[in-house]
């Protein structure tokens, strides 16, 4: 028999930490450049000017430019090397600026140091690499912030397991082990890998992979996920998925995906980013042409150095980025798994919600409500329940769990014969037993007896018994409607938002769901292509429309709404064909990610519009536009106010944090 490796592949957990190295680096040539600076400053003529004091010897200038050639190397060699980069790809944007403003500043003042004796800009170009390394940095950090979803989630995967082996339990790293393995889970334990229960009972906790805060019992023939932490009890578990299939390392890999994607938002900014690089280039050359006229060449120098620096475009492209970051963080804490970027972005403008019936609404497991009949009802279960012990449907397993429930003891069925689309018969004690739904009793001519002729009509699923051909009795069953799909339904109508059942079940059942849960519209007896019709023709009315669904039926209408939400519980057919999957079967998380879509948008717009008016402002300001009334910005303060700018973006989009509670919702 040929095994598979139940280990995760680390590699593929661990490869993107590219921000954390980025971080360091950053931070040690700011603390390296910063303490190279201060040499440069005290022995800079205006600082000494400043402070009152005088310090020279012969080499002194000579000294600053070696300093300064250091600086410009090591703490400028982030933003020379992306600058290659940039134009090698032919898309010059903020590294291409901030590498242009400091490469003028250092050649200008090496050139006046040793042709012209003109004003050099040494000071200013170390403390400006200073500043744009800091600004770096805490963008960095923030960034870093922003990944820590998925680094609770690798913190999940333990390094050992015990396995049975040989009728004994072994430690064994998490590489070694194979699908259809044996492994004990002690109390206090995370789970290895994904499985099922043989032996034993424990609460787990799986708080961080589904959301769900409360400890879920397991029992045998239960399953359990990879990462989730056994708290109470010991467990055998048989392994039944590979380390890389497990819904754990599928979590981790559709945040990764969705952090490394682009939005269309996103898009739009980096083209403005691109645009900004010509309009700064521009501006700073006519900055220059003029300020050559009008004053002396190291003041032109000096302003379009100003102006190149204000302009780097580094807030516009970091107000989207980082905000979807934070907010894919929030929504995979929140059991919220985004597949397409862009569904999730356009989620708050939807028009309609349609939910499928079973599964979504409602729990998809009948149970028995009621049985009537003209026998005893331990009699008609006892032979409804002998029946129904050999077919694997879910309405005769829910008819037999019912009946064992009870206590019943069940019989063999001689001569069972399954009737397909209509029911079972089989002898029993030597009566001749039939069970099955209304078709039954259209093909094999039985008539309900008068005291169960007002069961007919109800609106529930009806499963009719009858001996030797007559009906003498009937069991009801209903689908529980989940705990907060009511509540889901009137939170969702309260935002303006229209909701629409689409079901293949009867007209009675889909009334009666459609009354409890107070939903708009509902439309019964639909196949799979019907539903994808409706979508269809929805959306050809103009209306952005999102469809919740479960099952392998709801796939087609998944791929036809605007945006497709599979909830957790789903077939993986129904959750490859969505846009955004709820781990948890609870639609008030249909509601959190509504809601997260429209604070997300916001903080967007917020960031964008800070990023482009802190330009259409400084910009002028830099050119040296209001000089005439003494308001000049030299290129340190520039450097200073392009940073600041990025940190005010930056902690806008950590706000969104601050925004949302535990469930997603706004606080």
């Amino acid at each position: 028999m040929q095994h598979h490796s139940a280990h995760t592949d680390h590699t593929f957990l661990y490869g993107n930490m590219g921000h954390m190295h980025h971080g360091k680096d950053l931070k040690r040539r700011f603390i390296i450049s910063m303490i190279v600076t201060i040499p440069i400053l005290i022995l800079s003529p205006m600082i000494q000017q400043w402070f009152g004091f005088h310090l020279a010897f012969s080499y002194s200038p000579l000294v600053v430019f070696l300093l300064s050639t250091f600086i410009y190397l090591y703490g400028g060699w982030p933003f020379l090397s992306m600058m290659v980069h940039e134009l090698r790809s032919r898309q010059p944007g903020m590294m291409t600026l901030i590498s242009m403003a400091i490469s003028v500043a250092y050649f200008a003042s090496t050139v006046a140091l040793f042709k012209t004796q003109g004003k050099s800009f040494f000071w200013e170009l170390a403390t400006l690499i200073d500043i744009m390394l800091l600004g770096h940095y805490i963008e960095a950090k923030s960034i870093m912030a922003t990944s820590g979803v998925l680094e609770d989630l690798l913190e999940l995967i333990p390094k050992k397991a015990t396995r049975l082996e040989d009728g004994e339990f072994k430690e064994v790293t998490i590489d070694q082990l194979q699908i259809g393995d044996t492994v004990l889970i002690h109390p206090g334990e995370n789970i290895p890998a994904d499985g099922i229960v043989l032996v034993g009972s424990s609460m787990v906790n799986e708080a961080l992979l589904t959301g769900e805060s409360n400890p879920i019992q397991k029992l045998p023939d239960m399953p359990v996920f990879m990462g989730s932490t056994n708290m109470d009890g010991s467990l055998n578990i048989r392994i039944t998925k590979s380390g890389e299939q497990s819904y754990l390392s599928r979590i981790i890999q559709l945040v990764k995906s969705l952090q490394a994607s682009r939005s269309h938002t996103q898009n739009l900014a980096n083209r403005a980013a691109g645009w900004l690089f010509y309009a700064a280039l521009s501006v700073g050359g006519v900055t220059f042409l003029i300020w050559s006229i009008l004053s002396s060449f190291e003041n032109a120098i000096f302003k379009m150095v100003t102006v190149l620096i204000i302009a780097c475009p580094h807030a516009l492209g970091l107000a989207v980025p980082l905000v979807v970051a934070i907010s894919t963080s929030i929504a995979a804490k929140n059991g919220i798994l985004i597949r397409h970027r862009e569904a999730f972005e356009h989620l708050h403008q939807i028009d309609i919600v349609c939910f499928d019936k079973t599964g979504t609404l409602t729990e998809g497991k009948l149970t028995v409500s009621e049985v009537a009949g003209t026998k005893e009802e331990k009699e008609l279960l006892h032979l409804a329940a002998s029946m129904e012990q050999y077919s694997e449907h879910s309405i005769a397993q829910a008819i037999v769990s019912y009946a064992k429930h009870k206590g019943i003891l069940l019989s063999n069925a001689d001569h069972f014969n399954a009737i397909p689309g209509v029911g079972a018969q089989a002898s029993i004690d030597g009566h001749t037993i039939l069970i099955g739904g209304s078709q039954l009793l259209v093909q094999k001519s039985l008539q309900i007896p008068p005291k169960l002729l007002s069961y007919k009509g109800k609106g529930n699923t009806k499963v009719w018994v009858a001996v030797d051909n007559e009906v003498c009795g009937v069991i009801l069953l209903k689908d529980t409607i989940r705990e907060h799909s009511a509540q889901a339904i009137g939170l969702i109508r309260a935002k303006g938002i229209e909701t629409y059942m689409l079901t293949g079940d009867n007209e009675a059942v889909a009334s009666e769901i459609a009354k409890q849960t107070r939903i708009d519209h509902y439309e019964s007896g639909l196949l799979p292509d019907e539903k994808l019709q409706k979508i269809r023709s929805l959306r050809k009315n103009g209306k952005t429309v999102a469809m919740v669904g479960d099952g392998i039926n709801d796939a087609p209408a998944l791929l036809e709404a605007n945006i497709g939400i599979a909830i957790g519980a789903g077939t993986d057919i129904a959750i490859e064909s969505a846009d955004i999957i709820l781990t948890q079967s609870d639609l008030l998380s249909v509601v959190d990610a509504i809601d997260l879509s429209k604070k997300t948008y916001t903080k967007m717009i917020q960031n964008l519009w800070w990023a482009s008016g802190y330009n259409l402002i400084a910009i002028p300001l830099a050119a040296g536009a209001l000089a005439k009334w003494g308001i000049i910005i030299d290129p340190a303060a520039g450097a200073i106010l392009m940073s600041l700018s990025t940190i005010i973006v930056a902690f806008n989009a950590q706000l969104l944090k601050r925004q949302i509670n535990q469930r997603g919702e706004p606080v």
